[in-house]
C-alpha cells in the first residue's frame, strides 16, 4: 500500500521520515541505519563537508592528484564493461574554453539516460593519471545542474550503501521552508547576543543550504555551542544532585597516614602526597565524593588509589576497583597486595576467569566487568575505584553506586592526560585531580621515528638490549592479517600481531623467546604470557594495543610500534610509558604505514615532546577528541558539530552554563524542555 506524503501543515518533529515526499518504508529503513527515524533527526543530521561549485576551476589548470571542480560540456559520453563483466564503467569526454579532460564513473549505467553530449553540467571529483593513454582523468564522485540564481554550495554527508547526499539533500530541501515554525530556539537572548551566536532556526538552514562560505561557520559555532553547552550543564546539575545524597563519612586517621606513607619502599612525591589529601578529606565528608585522578604516564595513580582504599578498610568499609582488562587487573591484584600486605587490609579479586565466593570477607575487591554482575553485591561498599573510567559508560558506572541508603565514594583514574579546560568541561561533574610529577628515577625514553629504509638498524637496536638481558615489546595495529583481497590490495603494509609473530620469530630473531598476545587469547593464556614476560622467561611480546595501559615490567627497555600513523598521540604515549620504568635507559621506535606530511607531523612531536600534556593538546589540534578521550565509551554523546579542539568555544559554554544555573532553571522553560529532551537522547539519565 501506498502511503501519501505528510501535509505540512500538520507536520512535527516527531514526524517519522516514512511519510515525507521521496521517501517511504523502504527508504526509511536506510534512513535508519543512519540515525534518521524523524523530521528532527533528519533536519539535525549535518553534513560532514561541502562542494562549492561557485569557483569552478580551468580544466587545463588541474594537477594530478588535486579534488578538483570543473563547470564542463560534455563533448561524448559512452559506456563500456570490464572483460570480467562485472563492473559498469561510463566514460565521456568533458571540454571548457581552456582544455578537455576524460571523466569517469563506475558502476552507474543510469547516468547514460542523466548526462547527454552538449549538456553543461558541474562535476566534482579526483584528478588522476592514465598511464595507458598518458593523459589526466577526472573520476567523478559528484555532479550538479548549473544554477544560474547564485553561488551554489552543496552539503556532503555522512552516507550509507543505498543512500547518497544527493538523495538526502532532495529530501531535506523541501524542510527548509517549515524550519521557522518547527524549530525553537532553547538559548537565552543574553548569551546569543553576548557570543555573537545566530539564531538557530537561521543556523539550521545554513547548515544544510548556505549561500556563503561564512554562513557555514556563523552555524558550525552556533551548534557547536549548542552541544558543549548542554553537556555542561547536564554536568552541573549532576554535581548539584550528587551533593544532595549521603555518602559513608571515612574518618581520617593521621597515625595510620603516617604508619602507611613511612612503611612504601619509595618516597612519595608533591603531586602524589597534594592529591592523597584531597582525596581523604573528601573520604570523610558526608556527600560523596566524585572526582578525577589525571595522572602522567608513570606518575603514581596507583600507590594513591591504593592508599585511599587502605583508609577506607581501616574505618570498615569495603572498596572495589574495576579495571578494564584482566591483564591489568592481574597486575593491579598484585602489586597493590605487596603495597598493602603489611596494613591487615585483606585484597581480593575478580575477573571471569577467576571467580571467588568469599569476596563479601575482604576489604578491597579488584576486578573487571565481573564486578558489575547482578549477584555480585557488596554489604559495605564506601569507595569505587575506576581505572581507565572513559572505558566504562554512565549507566555501568551507575550500577555501581546504586546503594539503599548511602552512596559510595568514586574516585575515577586516567592514564590519558586532558586538558584541564576540556576535562572540566567535558567531566564538569568530577572534581579533578592532576598528578603532574613523575617519581624521581624515571628516564627520559629516546624516541626515534624509523623510516622503511632504516628497519634493520632497529632491529639491531632490539638484539642489543636482548643480548644485555632486557626485554621488548613490539605493538601492531590488527590481531591478523585481513583475507579479504579487497582489502589486501588497499592495505598491504598493515601490520598484525600474527603475521609479525612469524616473521620475527623465524626470520629475525630465531634465537629469542618470543610470545604473542592479544585480546582473542583466553584469560590463563593471556595472563601466563604476562607472568613468563615478567619473570624474564620471555624475551619479547609481540602484542595489540591490549598493553596500552598499566603493563609494568621495569626490565622492558625497548618499544617499537608498527603503523604508529594509526594510532594517537596520547596512545603513542601510553604505549612508550610501558618501558623506561626500570634502572636502564630505554627506547621507542615508531614506524609508520604511510609517510605523508600529517604523519610526519605527529611522529615529529612524538619525538620532541615526552609531556603527555602538551601531547593531548597537539592530538586535539591534529586529531580531534576521538582518540584522546573516547566520547562514545565514556556516555557522552556523540558531537556531531562541536570542536572539542575549540578550547575558547569549549570553556565559553561552560561559563555560560554556569551562570544559567546559579540564576535558575527555572527562568527558561524553554531549556529546561530542551534539557530534558536532550538527556533522553543523549542517554546520560
Amino acid at each position: 500500500m501506498l502511503l501519501a506524503p505528510v501535509n505540512w501543515h500538520y507536520m512535527e518533529l516527531k514526524t517519522s521520515v516514512q511519510y515525507l515526499t521521496g521517501v517511504g518504508p523502504v527508504m526509511a529503513k536506510k534512513l535508519k541505519r543512519l540515525g534518521i527515524e524523524t523530521v528532527h533527526d533528519l533536519l539535525f543530521y549535518f553534513p560532514r563537508r561541502y562542494d562549492d561549485y561557485s569557483k569552478p576551476q580551468m580544466i587545463s589548470k588541474l594537477q594530478i592528484g588535486q579534488d578538483a571542480i570543473i563547470k564542463a560540456s560534455i563533448v561524448q559520453i559512452k559506456q563500456s564493461r570490464t572483460h570480467r563483466r562485472w563492473m559498469s564503467i561510463i566514460d565521456a569526454l568533458l571540454a571548457d574554453d581552456t582544455g578537455q579532460i576524460r571523466a569517469i564513473w563506475f558502476n552507474q549505467p543510469f547516468l547514460m539516460k542523466i548526462l547527454k553530449p552538449g549538456q553543461k553540467w558541474l562535476f566534482a571529483g579526483k584528478v588522476n593519471y592514465d598511464f595507458k593513454t598518458k593523459q589526466k582523468t577526472l573520476t567523478v564522485s559528484q555532479y550538479e545542474n548549473p544554477l544560474a540564481d547564485g553561488p551554489i554550495i552543496l552539503p556532503v554527508y555522512p552516507e550509507t550503501e543505498g543512500l547518497t547526499s544527493k538523495y538526502l539533500r532532495k529530501i531535506i530541501r523541501p524542510l527548509i521552508p517549515s524550519v521557522d515554525s518547527l524549530i525553537t530556539d532553547f538559548l537565552p537572548g543574553e548569551i546569543k547576543e553576548r557570543e555573537g551566536l545566530i539564531d538557530l532556526k537561521e543556523a539550521i538552514k545554513n547548515i544544510h543550504f548556505p549561500r556563503e562560505t561564512s554562513n557555514i561557520q556563523i552555524s558550525q559555532r552556533r551548534l557547536g555551542f549548542d552541544e558543549l553547552f548542554l553537556i555542561a550543564l547536564r554536568m552541573i546539575e549532576r554535581k548539584k544532585e550528587l551533593q544532595k545524597e549521603m555518602a559513608p563519612r571515612i574518618k581520617i586517621d593521621e597515625i595510620f597516614l603516617k604508619d602507611f606513607v613511612g612503611k612504601l619502599s619509595f618516597k612519595l612525591t608533591n603531586a602524589q602526597r597534594k592529591v592523597s589529601w584531597e582525596i581523604i578529606c573528601d573520604l570523610a565528608k558526608k556527600t560523596p565524593m566524585n572526582r578525577l585522578l589525571e595522572g602522567e604516564v608513570g606518575s603514581g595513580k596507583t600507590v594513591v588509589a591504593a592508599m585511599a582504599a587502605a583508609v577506607a578498610g581501616k574505618s570498615n568499609w569495603q572498596s572495589i576497583w574495576l579495571a578494564p582488562t584482566e591483564i591489568l587487573a592481574n597486575q593491579h591484584f598484585q602489586n597493590v597486595s605487596k603495597i598493602l600486605s603489611a596494613f591487615d587490609i585483606k585484597v581480593g579479586l575478580l575477573t571471569s576467569a577467576n571467580k571467588k565466593a568469599d569476596l563479601i570477607k575482604d576489604d578491597l575487591i579488584i576486578g573487571t566487568h565481573a564486578l558489575l554482575q547482578k549477584d555480585v553485591s557488596f554489604p559495605r561498599l564506601g569507595l569505587i575505584i575506576i581505572d581507565e573510567q572513559h572505558r566504562f559508560g554512565v549507566k555501568q558506572r551507575a550500577h555501581l553506586r546504586r546503594q539503599k541508603d548511602l552512596i559510595p565514594h568514586l574516585l575515577s583514574m586516567t592514564a590519558t592526560p586532558i586538558p584541564r579546560t576540556l576535562a572540566l568541561s567535558l567531566y564538569g561533574d568530577l572534581d579533578l585531580s592532576i598528578l603532574d610529577e613523575l617519581p624521581p628515577g624515571r628516564q627520559t625514553i629516546i624516541t626515534k621515528a624509523v623510516e622503511p629504509r632504516n628497519r634493520n638498524q632497529a632491529y639491531e637496536a632490539i638484539r642489543e638490549e636482548i643480548m644485555k638481558g632486557r626485554q621488548a615489546f613490539v605493538i601492531c595495529p590488527l590481531i591478523e592479517d585481513s583475507k579479504a583481497n579487497v582489502e589486501k590490495l588497499f592495505d598491504l603494509d598493515r601490520k598484525s600481531v600474527t603475521s609479525e609473530y612469524q616473521k620475527l620469530s623465524k626470520n629475525i630473531f630465531p634465537e629469542f623467546k618470543i610470545g604473542m598476545l592479544h585480546g582473542r587469547l583466553k584469560s590463563k593464556e593471556k595472563e601466563k604470557i604476562m607472568k613468563d614476560f615478567s619473570a624474564g622467561k620471555l624475551n619479547l611480546v609481540v602484542s595489540t594495543a591490549v598493553v596500552e595501559v598499566g603493563i609494568d615490567v621495569p626490565n622492558a627497555t625497548v618499544m617499537m610500534i608498527e603503523g604508529a600513523d594509526r594510532f594517537g598521540l596520547s596512545q603513542l604515549h601510553q604505549f612508550r610509558g610501558r618501558v623506561g620504568r626500570g634502572q636502564h635507559q630505554s627506547c621507542c621506535f615508531l614506524f609508520a604505514d604511510a609517510w605523508g606530511e600529517n604523519t610526519k607531523r605527529r611522529l615529529e612531536a612524538m619525538v620532541r615532546c615526552d609531556n603527555g600534556f602538551e601531547l593531548a593538546e597537539k592530538d586535539l589540534q591534529i586529531r580531534g577528541p576521538g582518540e584522546l578521550i573516547g566520547i562514545r565509551q565514556s556516555g557522552l554523546p556523540d558531537l556531531k558539530m562541536a570542536s572539542l579542539g575549540d578550547i575558547i568555544l569549549v570553556k565559553k559554554a561552560r561559563i555560560a552554563a554556569e551562570e544559567i544555573f546559579l540564576r535558575g532553571m527555572g527562568q527558561y522553560p524553554k531549556l529546561q524542555a530542551k534539557l530534558a529532551e536532550y538527556e533522553k537522547e543523549a542517554h546520560l539519565e
